[in-house]
């Protein structure tokens, strides 16, 4: 099986050694990602806004295996108050509405970045063409 790796040019993942995507067999899997552009943070004080930013970033990871949305299985998001559970709700809502993935929200303490509210992670399928019989 070919692993396939992506990265996005961010700091992190030179200091901490990751890639934003890893494609293995007919699974991708993208990174905790944050709602940053070029470094900038997006929505600062708006968990709506910051779950936005932070889904089409991740779902932009996915382009390089030619996936999107429709492909997409698990979602996993971040807050750091459950206050804004209504909020990224929305968000999600309006990304996935017509593909919903699994999904799961968890309370955490915070992101490296004390403005952040919000990170998350996908899980998606890609059709790989079956290997003959050996």
């Amino acid at each position: 099986m070919t692993i396939e790796r992506v990265r996005t040019g961010s700091p992190w993942e030179e200091a901490i050694g990751f890639a934003r995507a890893v494609a293995a067999g007919d699974r991708v899997l993208v990174a905790g990602t944050m709602p940053l552009v070029d470094g900038v943070l997006h929505g600062e004080g708006d968990p709506y806004e910051q779950t936005r930013v932070a889904l089409a970033n991740a779902l932009t990871a996915l382009t390089p295996f030619g996936l999107g949305v429709d492909d997409v299985l698990r979602t996993r998001l971040y807050l750091t108050h459950a206050r804004d559970v209504d909020a990224v709700g929305r968000a999600h809502r309006e990304v996935f509405a017509h593909h919903p993935p699994a999904a799961t929200l968890v309370v955490v303490s915070g992101f490296v970045d004390s403005r952040v509210l919000v990170e998350v992670e996908l899980e998606a399928f890609r059709e790989t063409p079956e290997e003959p019989d050996q």
